[in-house]
């Protein structure tokens, strides 16, 4: 069954929430094919497991496109023959540009004027990291800042924001509200 999906929808939720597997669905939901903007590197062999477990799962249809950095511009260039674009995930495209030593204002502020503009539909999932304790490093504490700042500002300009708690999908913003 199709279901339409607005320009921009943003999943956010904890670690192992669900919420990249929701988000797969709402895009394969809409015709295909679909683009998945991965901006996850595999930097050790737990991360290469994970990255080859999100593909297989994925199956056919989807076009992939590595993204570590340049997410701004993956936007830009738009989805091509797509229908959807899956981008996953901004929690760690941020931790790439903060490694970098990148301007992640400027950073930041590229990515939501991609956003805006985007001819969707876009699917956006990014974890949520500011419910837990503060972290006891400077570098940790000023990813959680950026990290809740990043995901404050991307929902402000979605349609649609779902939060997954336990696998399980809680609308926060749909259009209209």
């Amino acid at each position: 069954m199709t279901t339409s999906l607005p320009r921009l929808t943003f999943v956010l939720g904890g670690a192992r929430s669900g919420k990249s597997r929701f988000a797969e669905g709402l895009v394969t939901a809409q015709p295909g094919p679909w683009v998945y903007v991965a901006t996850g590197e595999a930097r050790d062999a737990e991360m290469a497991a994970r990255i080859a477990h999100h593909a297989a799962r994925r199956g056919p249809g989807w076009s992939t496109r590595e993204v570590p950095l340049a997410l701004a511009d993956a936007i830009r260039a738009g989805m091509g023959d797509a229908q959807a674009m899956l981008v996953d995930c901004l929690t760690l495209w941020l931790s790439n540009v903060m490694l970098a030593a990148r301007d992640v204002e400027a950073d930041r502020a590229a990515l939501l004027a991609a956003l805006e503009v985007a001819r969707g539909p876009i699917v956006v999932v990014s974890n949520e990291v500011g419910l837990g304790i503060v972290p006891d490093n400077a570098l940790a504490r000023a990813f959680r800042d950026e990290q809740g700042r990043l995901n404050a500002a991307v929902a402000a300009i979605a349609d649609t924001v779902v939060l997954m708690a336990a696998g399980l999908p809680l609308t926060l913003k749909q259009p209209g509200s």
